[in-house]
Order: C-alpha cells, then sequence, then structure tokens
C-alpha cells in the first residue's frame, strides 16, 4: 500500500500522474493509470466553497457516475424517475490490460 501513498523509502516510485479530469455537481474526477505496473485509479475530490472536503480513492476498478435527485442535493425521495443517468465513466480499464471490477458512485 506504501506505492499508493507515494512513499519513496524504496526505488519503486509511483506518480499520480491524470490522464482526464473533470468536475460534475461539485465533485471533481480525476482518472490516470500506470502501465508498468497495470495499475488504473480513479479519484473523486467532493468541494465545497472551493475547499475539499471528501476524497475518494478507486483503485484498478471501473467506475460509473450516476446522478441521483436534483443538483442542490435532494434525497432518493424526491426521485421522480427510477432511471438514474450515467455522467461519467472510467475509460481507463483497457489500458491496463486486464478486467476491472465494476462499482456505481451516485451523486
Amino acid at each position: 500500500m506504501r506505492l499508493l501513498t507515494g512513499d519513496q523509502s524504496n526505488n519503486n516510485t509511483f506518480q499520480f500522474v491524470p490522464y482526464r479530469i473533470s468536475a460534475i455537481s461539485g465533485v471533481v474526477l480525476t482518472e490516470g493509470f500506470d502501465q508498468l505496473r497495470s495499475i488504473a485509479w480513479v479519484h473523486a475530490w467532493t468541494v465545497t466553497d472551493g475547499v475539499i472536503t471528501q476524497v475518494r480513492e478507486y483503485f484498478n476498478t471501473w467506475l460509473t457516475v450516476t446522478r441521483i435527485g436534483n443538483s442542490k442535493g435532494s434525497d432518493c425521495a424526491a426521485i421522480s424517475n427510477p432511471h438514474c443517468p450515467s455522467v461519467w465513466k472510467s475509460s481507463l480499464s483497457g489500458r491496463v490490460g486486464k478486467s476491472l471490477p465494476g462499482l456505481v458512485l451516485a451523486i
């Protein structure tokens, strides 16, 4: 796990180099990969009033982001249509050369 945190106590350095950055309703999504190690990663940063208030890290996971409710952050009871549209999908699983498990992040 020290590899992912950027600890450089050994010679196996790892740098988070973003491939794609997107912003959706107060969430900034950053995606990148390391071809040498067959690692794909996604960071989801929740930003409130210009401050990062939450960080989620997904490692070797195919991530799909869907929108629930309106952009004001309403709860699920306010959803009139049960279909939650996909607003963002990972694009790097093919670059790491292996199948990845899927996960849905609802915002």
